[in-house]
């Protein structure tokens, strides 16, 4: 059961008062046991100011402002929530179930609501036009993520003949970043730190 909380206020631009709205939202957010939670803004046509812990508009710009201090397997965490769906997927792409698992681990910690600073979105954090390409109409539904995001990986598996280590670099970093550094993984410490998490928790899941 994931808890909500949606607030709207006026944006006016004055740095003073945003600031002071910021501390005031933060104290609502603990206040309402929200201090273990990812919080993000977005600022409307009409000036409103929006927060929220669940990003549910597809075309809103959302804004990280406040991240969850994850660990692993922490116990609120249900990582055999979507096991089925995995399974499911696993079977009908040919692809190993705790490969599949240990992705959506390192995208989004089994959170379906999920969106990054950059907007991809959902379990296995597909950017919008991404999903587009995989025909993915709705990004937070489990499943549909699930399986677009398992065919995009069994296409990249495939693409780089079963090399998992590319496969996960180019999920990350995209198939030009890793073309570009003539197919090795690119020397960026978030998309090493990627494929040595995924791989980690790709063992932990076997």
């Amino acid at each position: 059961m994931f808890n909500k909380l949606h607030i709207n206020f006026t944006f006016n631009g004055n740095i003073y008062l945003t600031t002071l709205l910021a501390v005031f939202i933060i104290s609502i957010f603990m206040a309402f046991n929200f201090a273990h939670a990812d919080i993000y803004k977005y600022v409307d046509n009409e000036g409103v100011l929006h927060l929220t812990n669940m990003p549910s508009i597809p075309n809103a710009k959302y804004v990280l402002i406040l991240r969850e201090k994850r660990i692993l397997f922490r116990s609120n965490i249900d990582i055999n929530r979507f096991d089925q769906i995995i399974t499911k997927m696993a079977e009908k792409y040919k692809i190993d179930s705790a490969l599949i698992k240990a992705v959506i681990k390192a995208e989004s910690n089994f959170n379906h609501h999920a969106i990054s600073p950059v907007g991809a979105q959902g379990l296995m954090q597909l950017m919008p036009a991404t999903a587009s390409q995989l025909q993915v109409e709705d990004a937070f539904h489990p499943e549909k993520n699930i399986e677009g995001g398992v065919r995009y990986l069994k296409y990249l598996l495939n693409n780089y003949r079963g090399n998992l280590v590319l496969a996960l670099a180019a999920y990350n970093a995209g198939e030009r970043t890793v073309a570009k550094y003539n197919n090795s993984v690119p020397p960026y410490r978030e998309t090493r730190n990627y494929v040595k998490n995924v791989l980690s928790y790709y063992n932990s899941f076997k």
